[in-house]
């Protein structure tokens, strides 16, 4: 099979797939957290930090040693610079929807997200249901969240596409992994866009539908990491860099502080130990 169309593929069922499913559990359930999310969360949490330490970093230094005796400086930058983009991405969206909540506009609230509403934008549908707004609005705060994830899917895309690109044979190694655990990852999200969405209005199917869209920009960033990584050793230490630095913002500072916050005990933290350790037997195993 053509790589790309495999890519594709398996991108897509990652992307639309993993918000597909959470947007059919919000359209069921009407509920956006649980110990089992959480801890689910935790371990694929944990498996994405071992392969992007230990399997993509390293090759990543490796592809750069090539060309360069400079190699840790050059993967250091890709991956501050991954980590910038997702986080530029993310303080953007805040500023754009903070104003429209009145306890995290005040000043006196903390700067990091304190609650998983907040984390996940889910606060919005609660501040327009306690004043009683339109439908209207509650659309618009899933149209929101829609977007926000949308957005965050094309570095996590480029992850994809990155341990794909360090792969002879596309079936095993890093990029299927990965894929799976982006699809997990992606169920919370997908209930939190759903549930607006049918709240404002929506028939559930749509509801469902537009959700799973929310995943397609997955595609594009897979895309535009296998073909870094495969253009030459310098294209293949930038996109595994920015891959990796792009998904450690997503699991220090989206995937944990989620499960924590899903989970109020030790236990997230022990699940990302195991997740590790799994990773680590995928990779020397």
């Amino acid at each position: 099979m053509d790589p790309f169309l495999f890519i594709t593929i398996v991108t897509l069922i990652a992307g639309m797939g993993g918000t597909g499913i959470g947007g059919i559990i919000g359209a069921l359930f009407r509920t956006d957290s649980s110990r089992t999310v959480s801890l689910l969360l935790s371990f694929a949490g944990g498996v994405m930090l071992s392969i992007v330490c230990f399997d993509l970093l390293s090759e990543s230094i490796e592809s750069a040693q090539t060309f360069s005796e400079h190699a840790v400086f050059i993967v250091c930058a890709a991956v501050i610079t991954g980590i910038a983009v997702v986080y530029l991405l993310n303080l953007a969206i805040d500023r754009r929807t903070r104003r429209e909540v009145p306890h995290v506009s005040r000043g006196d609230h903390p700067k990091t997200h304190d609650d998983l509403d907040e984390l996940i934008h889910a606060d919005h549908l609660a501040e327009h249901r306690k004043h009683n707004d339109p439908k209207s609005s509650l659309f618009v705060a899933g149209i929101v969240m829609a977007c926000a994830i949308a957005l965050h899917n094309v570095p996590e895309g480029m992850t994809i596409g990155a341990g794909f690109a360090t792969q002879a044979e596309l079936a095993a190694g890093a990029g299927i992994v990965l894929a799976v655990l982006i699809g997990l990852h992606n169920i919370p999200e997908g209930m939190a866009v759903a549930v607006p969405l049918i709240n404002g209005g929506m028939g559930r199917v749509r509801a469902v539908l537009v959700t799973a869209a929310s995943g397609v920009p997955t595609v594009l960033g897979a895309w535009l990491g296998y073909w870094l990584g495969d253009i030459g050793p310098l294209g293949l230490t930038l996109s595994l860099g920015f891959a990796s630095g792009a998904m450690l913002y997503v699991v220090f500072g989206e995937i944990v502080p989620q499960a924590i916050l899903m989970y109020r005990s030790k236990m997230p933290a022990f699940f990302v130990i195991i997740g590790m350790m799994l990773g680590l037997l995928i990779i020397f195993g």
